[in-house]
């Protein structure tokens, strides 16, 4: 994760259109005196086991995590609550080779949505991505790759990354590659939350893990005075236009709001005498921001976020 920290601090001291405020930041950290502690499953929408089947569960839902906005009904519930029923219908639902085979209507069938998904044929080519080489390479079985990792979060996504194409989530920024891996890092994420740290979702390096760079961060740490927009940026994100995927402004957008939670977990650890987990953070920005219906997040065409 040291490839995403320090391209993200790269982008945040050469970004033209998003600035991160040191003073918003302190702000923020003196309000907070430890991380108010968010349930991973508070809603009750995910799957869960204590098994293989939640590993094999968790890896196909982080596979489809993305790009809910063009559909205004539609949201992570949806997916997450769906993928659940499914597999509690038919335990072989997200058998390697079944997941190979799905079409988009058949993916809509089991989400129970009754018109086409947003990015349904990228998500489709994911699904197939998944079950191929989990066939290929870890028998069918997403907890053998979890397995293979040594307990280790940061070898964890090198591993989903080298395997599965879908999950390299990466740009250009003026001439320097950026790392940034958002669903490789939110199964890490999940397994550790889903298990409570033990058994499939014990990591030794769970800190090395950042934060998840979304739609929905950005957004509430914009209105946590921690990021300020250009005047054109703030104009795009009202008029609800899309921005380019790879563009500057996304690319700023997402790795300066990496590198903001990480300078606030030091100012919050620093002041606490505790350690503070960039996963927690997350979780409770992620948590505020979907409880603001009102909050105007950046709308980007990604099959990263």
């Amino acid at each position: 994760m040291d490839d995403v920290r320090a391209s993200s601090a790269w982008v945040a001291s050469h970004s033209s259109h998003v600035v991160v405020d040191s003073s918003g930041i302190e702000k923020v950290a003196e309000r907070i005196d430890t991380i108010p502690k968010v349930k991973w499953d508070f809603e009750g929408i995910h799957y869960f086991d204590n098994g293989p089947l939640t590993v094999q569960y968790l890896f196909v839902l982080d596979a489809l995590n993305f790009c809910f906005w063009p559909d205004k009904d539609l949201n992570y519930d949806n997916l997450a609550a769906g993928l659940k029923e499914a597999i509690q219908n038919d335990k072989s639902v997200f058998d390697a080779d079944r997941l190979q085979k799905y079409t988009g209507s058949e993916l809509r069938e089991l989400l129970k949505w009754p018109r086409p998904l947003p990015l349904e044929d990228e998500r489709v080519r994911l699904l197939h991505e998944v079950g191929f080489e989990l066939e290929r390479s870890f028998d069918g079985k997403a907890s053998n790759l979890v397995e293979s990792c040594g307990k280790s979060a940061v070898k964890l996504v090198a591993l989903v990354t080298r395997h599965f194409p879908g999950f390299r989530d990466h740009s250009v920024y003026k001439g320097h590659q950026v790392f940034l891996y958002k669903r490789a890092q939110i199964f890490a994420a999940d397994l550790w939350g889903a298990f409570g740290g033990q058994g499939y979702g014990e990591f030794y390096d769970i800190g090395s893990i950042t934060i998840m760079a979304d739609y929905i961060v950005p957004a509430v740490l914009r209105q946590l005075g921690v990021l300020k927009y250009s005047a054109t940026l703030a104009s795009t994100i009202e008029a609800n236009t899309q921005i380019v995927a790879g563009s500057e402004e996304e690319v700023e957008l997402r790795a300066c709001s990496i590198y903001a939670v990480e300078k606030m977990k030091e100012l919050i650890s620093m002041k606490s005498g505790k350690k503070v987990l960039s996963i927690e953070l997350d979780l409770w920005l992620w948590s505020f921001g979907i409880q603001c219906p009102a909050l105007q997040h950046h709308r980007t065409l990604s099959i990263y976020y």
